[in-house]
């Protein structure tokens, strides 16, 4: 029979102990820590650099896709038509839609692209969990293409991240994977901050989600909504790095052994050798997949 104490401070005692023991980083999650801080600095020095913010241009139209497609994932859920998704040169975008309810859609871009990089955050703690990670941004990148049409820049931008993400799926076990993953992560959360400020907070854009949704409620300027869409994507950044501390506590060394198990490199010593037979359907669908996208252009 577990023992009970009916002290109110000890058991806040061992409580605390016990949170503090949780929220701890390890070796590893003080090299992804501090790997992590090290992207902040880079983004934010390469974001105003005249031709070195070149370097991180993609990783920008890659966080508008992930803005446009939250739109477009709120639709959905609301029932609206999407007519299409486009990625602007300019790094701007516009997601078409008929129907739906407003008030979820227009603040779902913001929102959604922050969640989406709190969560790639989480997954670049643990390579297992980044190989998952990539796999749903494959789905995504196949939605986004579905949408996307004859428009060149999505299709380029999600081609040349899906040529990444395979390259270095093969580089050290999947150990690169990781912390590409993670730096996506930060690039989408840092890209949200800094453009909830500049439109709607530095500055008052009229074309701007926010500027749009404080029309529609007429309550609020769009100033205020984006202090509150800038406190909930700070707070999805804040969790993203917590709860990647909490779940993933591994040891490099562990999860290199974990990696070999789970979706290993092709010829490694734990990847499943598939004859033709079986090799077979994976490759129709792959071309079915193409087939269809390349109708619909």
């Amino acid at each position: 029979m577990p023992s009970v104490y009916p002290d109110p401070e000890h058991n806040f005692v061992v409580f605390a102990r016990d949170a503090r023991a949780t929220l701890t980083p390890s070796d590893t999650q003080r090299t992804t820590l501090i790997v992590a801080a090290c992207y902040i600095v880079a983004i934010a020095l390469l974001w105003h650099l005249p031709y070195l913010s070149a370097i991180i241009y993609p990783f920008k139209l890659l966080t508008v896709g992930f803005h446009e497609m939250s739109h477009a994932i709120a639709g959905i859920l609301t029932c609206a038509h999407i007519h299409s998704i486009e990625l602007d040169p300019d790094e701007g975008g516009a997601t078409r839609m008929s129907g739906g309810i407003p008030w979820i859609t227009l603040p779902a871009g913001y929102l959604g692209s922050s969640f989406i990089g709190a969560a790639l955050i989480t997954c670049g703690f643990d390579t297992n969990a980044s190989k998952i990670a990539s796999l749903a941004m494959a789905a995504f990148f196949l939605f986004t293409l579905w949408w996307a049409r004859r428009n060149w820049v999505t299709w380029l931008l999600i081609l040349g991240m899906s040529g990444l993400i395979v390259l270095f799926w093969f580089v050290a076990g999947g150990v690169a994977l990781r912390f590409f993953v993670l730096f996506i992560g930060v690039m989408s959360c840092l890209y949200v901050l800094w453009d909830v400020i500049d439109d709607t907070i530095a500055r008052k854009v009229n074309g701007s989600d926010a500027s749009a949704f404080a029309h529609i409620c007429g309550c609020c300027p769009s100033q205020v909504w984006g202090v509150i869409w800038l406190i909930i994507a700070f707070g999805f950044f804040a969790a993203g790095i917590l709860i990647g501390i909490v779940a993933f506590k591994q040891s490099a060394a562990q999860q290199a052994e974990d990696s070999k198990h789970f979706l290993p490199v092709p010829g490694s010593s734990g990847a499943l050798q598939l004859p033709p037979a079986q090799l077979a359907p994976v490759v129709c669908c792959a071309a079915a997949c193409a087939a269809i996208l390349l109708r619909r252009w």
